[in-house]
Order: C-alpha cells, then structure tokens, then sequence
C-alpha cells in the first residue's frame, strides 16, 4: 500500500529530528551535563551547546525517545554543574559575574581555547536552563523541584549589567587577560533573546532604553516590494526564535512598519531561495530548492574548485545573502530548520538535498556545511567531515515548533520570557491573549 505524501513527509522530519536529538546522548557527558561543540573526537563542550541540549530533552520525552526521569537526571547534572563550578577572575575558571566561558573542557569543564566569556552563548544556555525549568514542573518529585530552584540561582547570578561596560548596548564578551572585546551586540542580530533575559532579570536587569539602542541601527532592504529588517546569515532569523514565539507580537521598529519577526524569517527564506536560483557567482548545485547562506564550515584556501575556477573559500564564516559573503558553501541544516516560517519551502529544499546528495548526511544528520564547486570524486564535493551541536539542536526544536508549537508554548509561560519582551516594548499577539493561529490567520 501507497503511503499518502503527508505520510512520507511526516516519517522524513520524524527521522531527521531523532537523529539531530541523538547528538545529544552520544557526544555529551552525562556527569556533568557538557556537550560537544562538534562530533569531532576531543573537541570542548559548547555552552550554546548546552542550552539547545536542555531544550532538546523535554522534545525527547515527549516524543518517547528518552524518560522523562532519564531526561530530568541529564538536566539536573548539568544544572548543578553549572551552579558549582568556579566563577572567578582566573583564566582557567568556568565563568565570571554569573557569566560562561563559550568553550569548556569536557571533562573538568575549565575554560577552553583562550575563549571568551560570551554574553549570547550564556545567554543561549539560560534560555536552555529556563525551558527545562518551565517543563519540569512536578512539585512532587525532588529532582524537578531541584531544577528549577538552580534555574532560578543560575538566572539571577548573572550580572547582565556588568556586561553593558558602561556603554548602552551589552558587549559581545571578556577576556581575563585583555578585558572586554571591543564589539558589541547592537544593529539586527541573533541576540534578541538576550536582551529580553537582560530585562527581564530579576537581580541585574539592564535599562530599557539599552535595548531601543539595540535596535536603533536596525537596516531594512527590499524584496520586490516588500521592506525586510536585514541580516544575511540565515541563523540570525533562527536562533532567537527557536524560544520566542514571534507570530503577530512587535517592538517599536516592527509596529511603526506593521510588521513582525516572523513574517520577516519568511520573507528572508524567499530572500535566499531567490538567490540561490539567481546564482550570481555560479557556483554549482545552486537552485530554489538547494539554498541555504548561514555561519557554517566551509572548505579550506587550499581546495580547488571545479571548472578551474579560483574563487575565494571562506573556511569558518558567516555567509549570507545577498549581499554575501558566498563561496558556494551550503549549510544544509538551515532549510530544514526553517520548516515552522515556510513548510513547503523546508521540505522541498530538505528533499532536494537528499535526492541530489544521498550520502550527504553523517550519522543520519546533516552536517556543518558542503560545498559542491569544490572539485572531489564525490558530487557532494568538499563535505564537512563534523556534525555541529548547536545546529542539530536548532533542527530539534524548529522542528518541533512546525510539529507541536511545544518550545514556544512553554516559553510562552516563561514569566522571564514574557516579562522581557514587555520590557523590550513587545505588544500585541500573545501578549495580549491573542492565540497563535489567530495571529497566522489575520496576519497571513
């Protein structure tokens, strides 16, 4: 017997989502709750990592793939770790004024690679910490009681003050040897979410007025006749979101345009379809169906191209369109995270890459990044040979949130969530009682 198509596409998700949540138990430590920055053997934990990890397990109990008691230890572990574990001035600690170095070592969980205390990744792993204490809610078992009380401690350690650096925006990190980077987080970026924990804070929130100059250089460009806030690296319109249910809610710059974050990532995915099918830099594999422009992987300068062509390769970069910078690396996780702002579209572009690439995935996931201008024996050309923890929890939750609206339903009860976009200047939707789906049907 035939399966019906929406069958078929309903079995594809369900396989892609278990393999991405797989990531998870395979490359992290339960001792402490660390995940792997990448599948690479002996790579440090990311704490980004770690924050779409503790969203990723209340996903895998609900989809039966874990117990919910397997799921609450994971999480309880990795809260007490991150609750003990050193903060101080010293350049091997964990953290700082409540903050997190992005990299720790995987077993003792110091600080890794000289990296920086990073103010978005804390800021993605308090998200982490906040949806595991928003769905383990049992007052009567011990260990959900515990994790929220050190969801609450970790939360309101953080000193989101400290951070501004006597400027009005919150700067991208610090170094114990050198102090604070010298960029900052203002202008359209990934970083809404943490200025809404910033606000919201109960112990070191920042000043309103921080996150209107936040969004003070926001850029907007056209698409045919449609005006879009502007950021060519598609996980900009991503990572935020996979908490915040944007459908019908704005801040001042979204309301004086009759506009919203939403319906933004859409038009941007038609933004880089449109691209794609263009293909100003002729690059191979390009199509609408086969797109994707995102902070991934990419081959090394040594590579050559096929056709003998010499174009610039990127390496690690944050490619975008379409303005670039495009060196024919695809992220082919990015279309499949996409399937909540624009279901066909995901699909297609997920199904394009798996009838034109078979053996493109790793471990039944999709990995960093790909590049088929790059001359190899095989038609995928240069593959990344790692699958990266923050994508594979990405497609984890955008997948649920097409599915079950179960990420955005929970934050959505966030009292840190809420109260944070209030204080940002959200109004409308949600915020004011106005379901979702009602949101979707008056908005379009």
């Amino acid at each position: 017997m035939l399966q019906r198509i929406e069958d078929i596409d309903a079995a594809l998700i369900d396989r892609l989502q278990h393999s991405a949540f797989k990531y998870f138990l395979k490359y992290s430590n339960p001792e402490n709750g660390l995940v792997a920055d990448t599948s690479i053997g002996g790579v440090p934990a990311s704490i980004a990592a770690v924050g779409f990890a503790l969203s990723s397990y209340p996903v895998g109990v609900e989809r039966c793939w874990i117990t919910r008691t397997e799921a609450a230890e994971r999480v309880v572990n990795t809260l007490r770790f991150f609750a003990e574990a050193r903060q101080g001035e010293e350049r091997h600690a964990t953290g700082y004024r409540g903050f997190f170095y992005h990299f720790l070592h995987m077993d003792t969980g110091n600080r890794a690679w000289n990296s920086e205390l990073s103010t978005i990744d804390t800021a993605l792993l308090v998200a982490g910490i906040l949806t595991a204490a928003q769905y383990f809610d049992r007052e009567d078992d011990e260990t959900e009681t515990e994790i929220r009380e050190l969801a609450t401690f970790i939360y309101e350690r953080v000193d989101w003050r400290w951070a501004l650096n006597k400027g009005d925006t919150i700067a991208m990190g610090w170094k114990p040897s050198s102090g604070f980077l010298r960029w900052r987080y203002h202008g359209f970026d990934e970083a809404i979410i943490l200025y809404a924990l910033a606000l919201a804070s109960p112990t070191h929130p920042i000043p309103q007025s921080c996150y209107d100059a936040f969004t003070s250089s926001y850029s907007w460009m056209m698409h045919g006749e449609q005006p879009y806030l502007y950021a060519g690296p598609l996980f900009i319109h991503l990572f935020s979101h996979a908490w915040i249910d944007f459908r019908g809610i704005r801040d001042k710059p979204m309301a004086e345009r009759n506009w919203d974050y939403f319906r933004n990532t859409q038009v941007v995915i038609n933004v880089q379809r449109d691209y794609a099918e263009r293909n100003p830099g002729q690059f191979v594999g390009y199509n609408r169906n086969i797109w994707g422009f995102s902070a991934c992987d990419g081959p090394p300068p040594t590579r050559r191209m096929r056709g003998g062509r010499q174009p610039k390769v990127l390496g690690y970069a944050a490619r975008g369109a379409p303005l670039g910078p495009d060196d024919g690396t695809i992220a082919p996780w990015a279309a499949l995270a996409c399937l909540p702002y624009d279901r066909q579209a995901a699909l297609d572009g997920t199904k394009a890459l798996l009838t034109s690439y078979p053996n493109l995935l790793l471990e039944g996931g999709f990995p960093g990044g790909f590049n088929p201008t790059v001359k190899t024996k095989r038609p995928e050309g240069w593959v990344d040979d790692r699958t990266v923890g923050i994508d594979q929890g990405l497609v984890v939750m955008t997948i649920e949130n097409e599915r079950s609206d179960f990420i955005w339903k929970l934050m959505r009860q966030s009292p840190a969530i809420r109260l944070g976009l209030e204080r940002a200047g959200f109004t409308g939707g949600w915020l004011d009682g106005i379901e979702p789906e009602e949101v979707v049907r008056k908005f379009g």
